[in-house]
């Protein structure tokens, strides 16, 4: 029978379906360790309205970023810097527990996944103790001899599944402070052999404490890099999104237009705003680094226009979307039917970025948090904001 539908309702239906952003990985293109140096990764660049329909993207190294932007364009990077989240410890019975940092709710008491976290209920304690590596910087300064940490849980958070902790620290002392000691930077459940340094999770502008995962995007660039787009005239602003369980978890509806995002903290400053608006006014371009940086951007726009903002958003981005600062975008390749992949998408299309990911794949790209990159200019991009 001859199928009379019509291809673009196809199209829009899949766009809606979680099963419409699958797509196929070879385990062994899942990056394990960085490139050395940072800006050795590849970089494949969508760079015209008939990439990956009828021409291929190009495919470049990541320190040839300054010759495909132009002068005036500027990269706006999200400068959160990666707290060592992941803790463990032990019940009063000897049990061990993996707890993962989330989100601080008030002071000293935070939100966490807590692993086992069936029994833990109300008033369940939990005993950390401190890790030996950095133990030396605190034996002075630490007011008992073998230092320990405590935390009690004070209910279960029904929207992510977690625990609601509320840790007992040194008067004087903040968590944050002590995660130095007990804690360790968490690396993503996918990188399951990685020798990489802690400093190689943090980009090399990484300021604002708060996050448990990397805006992997910006870590391919290095001090002399940055400085070679500043020669050519590239400009760099800066927004803070303490990535957390918003940007990866996974969408778990059919229909991603029901699909929730959790919260999560942005700070867009004035001077930012500023420069994004002179910017603009002289013809240049925003080139995003990072779709964290884009949920930024375009959280502070959602009254319309972009503003100064600090707070929460929990603005979810998937095709249809009205952009209104975001120009272009460097990214990673991310996982499938992730909330990540559908905000690209809504750049480009879903199925000319299922295509560009074929391609990726074909070429042996590396994927995910320490795999390559790609660059979407606004060339590329049908709607411009």
């Amino acid at each position: 029978m001859k199928d009379t539908s019509n291809p673009q309702e196809k199209d829009l239906k899949l766009d809606c379906s979680v099963a419409g952003y699958d797509y196929k990985l070879p385990p062994e293109l899942i990056a394990q360790n960085p490139a050395v140096p940072r800006d050795s990764s590849r970089l494949l660049v969508i760079n015209s309205l008939t990439t990956a329909t009828e021409t291929a993207p190009l495919h470049h190294i990541f320190h040839d970023l300054p010759a495909l932007l132009r002068s005036g364009d500027l990269l706006v990077m999200n400068n959160t810097k990666v707290i060592p989240a992941r803790l463990y410890g032990h019940k009063s019975t000897g049990a061990k527990i993996q707890v993962l940092l989330l989100e601080e709710r008030q002071y000293n008491c935070w939100l966490a996944l807590v692993k086992p976290g069936k029994s833990f209920k109300q008033g369940a304690k939990i005993i950390f103790e401190a890790r030996q590596l950095g133990i030396s910087d605190w034996e002075d300064s630490y007011p008992v001899p073998n230092p320990q940490l405590t935390a009690t849980v004070l209910e279960t958070d029904t929207a992510t599944g977690g625990r609601l902790l509320q840790f007992d620290v040194p008067e004087g002392k903040s968590l944050v402070e002590l995660l130095e000691v007990f804690g360790e930077v968490p690396l993503p459940p996918y990188i399951t052999a990685s020798s990489a340094a802690d400093d190689q999770y943090q980009t090399v502008y990484a300021k604002q404490p708060g996050a448990i995962a990397s805006p992997t995007a910006g870590l391919h660039f290095t001090p002399e890099l940055l400085q070679k787009l500043r020669d050519r005239k590239i400009s760099q602003a800066f927004v803070t999104l303490h990535v957390g369980v918003g940007t990866f978890r996974p969408v778990e509806v059919e229909d991603v237009t029901t699909h929730h995002m959790h919260e999560e903290w942005i700070e867009v400053p004035i001077a930012t705003v500023e420069q994004i608006r002179a910017t603009k006014a002289d013809g240049g371009r925003i080139i995003a680094v990072g779709t964290t940086a884009v949920r930024a951007l375009e959280g502070a726009a959602q009254s319309g226009n972009l503003q100064p903002f600090c707070g929460k958003t929990d603005l979810f981005i998937y095709p249809g979307y009205q952009w209104r600062v975001v120009d272009g975008l460097i990214t990673n390749f991310h996982l499938p039917r992730s909330s990540l992949l559908m905000l690209v998408s809504a750049l480009i299309g879903r199925q000319r970025l299922l295509n560009i990911y074929n391609e990726a794949i074909a070429s042996r790209y590396r994927f995910y948090s320490f795999g390559d990159a790609m660059l979407i200019l606004p060339s590329a991009i049908r709607v411009l904001s």
